[in-house]
Protein backbone atom coordinates (compact mmCIF):
# COMPACT_ATOMS: atom_id res chain seq x y z
CA UNK A 1 0.00 0.00 0.00
CA UNK A 2 1.43 3.28 -0.44
CA UNK A 3 1.48 5.79 1.88
CA UNK A 4 0.00 8.73 0.74
CA UNK A 5 -3.35 6.21 0.74
CA UNK A 6 -2.84 5.35 4.29
CA UNK A 7 -2.41 8.66 5.96
CA UNK A 8 -5.06 11.95 6.06
CA UNK A 9 -4.03 14.87 7.04
CA UNK A 10 -6.01 17.76 7.90
CA UNK A 11 -6.34 21.53 6.86
CA UNK A 12 -3.75 23.68 8.36
CA UNK A 13 -4.54 25.07 11.95
CA UNK A 14 -3.25 28.60 11.31
CA UNK A 15 -4.59 29.32 8.08
CA UNK A 16 -6.67 26.43 6.96
CA UNK A 17 -4.89 25.66 3.89
CA UNK A 18 -3.74 22.24 2.20
CA UNK A 19 -1.21 20.66 4.02
CA UNK A 20 1.66 18.31 1.51
CA UNK A 21 3.45 14.92 3.09
CA UNK A 22 6.85 15.55 1.67
CA UNK A 23 9.93 13.58 1.82
CA UNK A 24 13.38 15.09 1.78
CA UNK A 25 15.44 12.72 -0.56
CA UNK A 26 14.78 9.61 1.39
CA UNK A 27 15.90 10.46 5.01
CA UNK A 28 12.49 12.45 6.76
CA UNK A 29 9.43 13.32 6.12
CA UNK A 30 7.51 16.83 7.14
CA UNK A 31 4.62 17.93 6.79
CA UNK A 32 4.07 21.76 5.13
CA UNK A 33 0.81 24.23 4.02
CA UNK A 34 0.91 25.11 0.61
CA UNK A 35 -0.50 28.53 1.24
CA UNK A 36 0.97 29.63 4.63
CA UNK A 37 4.05 27.57 4.16
CA UNK A 38 4.10 26.69 8.09
CA UNK A 39 5.42 23.30 8.52
CA UNK A 40 6.46 20.20 11.34
CA UNK A 41 9.65 19.41 11.92
CA UNK A 42 11.37 16.65 9.99
CA UNK A 43 11.49 13.11 11.15
CA UNK A 44 13.95 11.23 9.92
CA UNK A 45 14.17 7.39 9.15
CA UNK A 46 17.34 4.91 8.10
CA UNK A 47 15.19 1.69 7.32
CA UNK A 48 12.21 0.99 4.85
CA UNK A 49 10.92 -0.25 8.00
CA UNK A 50 10.88 3.16 9.99
CA UNK A 51 9.86 5.26 6.93
CA UNK A 52 6.28 4.67 7.44
CA UNK A 53 6.54 5.44 10.78
CA UNK A 54 8.33 8.41 10.58
CA UNK A 55 5.62 9.54 7.47
CA UNK A 56 2.64 8.60 10.40
CA UNK A 57 4.76 10.46 12.99
CA UNK A 58 4.94 13.72 11.55
CA UNK A 59 1.27 13.52 9.65
CA UNK A 60 0.16 13.24 13.85
CA UNK A 61 2.10 16.53 14.31
CA UNK A 62 0.54 18.20 11.61
CA UNK A 63 -3.42 16.75 12.92
CA UNK A 64 -2.54 17.81 16.09
CA UNK A 65 -0.83 21.36 15.77
CA UNK A 66 2.74 20.72 16.64
CA UNK A 67 3.89 23.08 13.65
CA UNK A 68 6.30 25.98 13.13
CA UNK A 69 4.61 29.22 11.66
CA UNK A 70 6.41 30.47 8.22
CA UNK A 71 5.70 34.27 9.91
CA UNK A 72 5.04 34.29 13.50
CA UNK A 73 5.28 37.77 13.72
CA UNK A 74 2.68 38.19 11.57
Amino acid sequence: MDIFDEIELQDCPYCGGTGLLEEEQGWCWYVSCLDCGSQTAGFDYRTAEDRGKAAREAALMWNIGKIMRANPCE
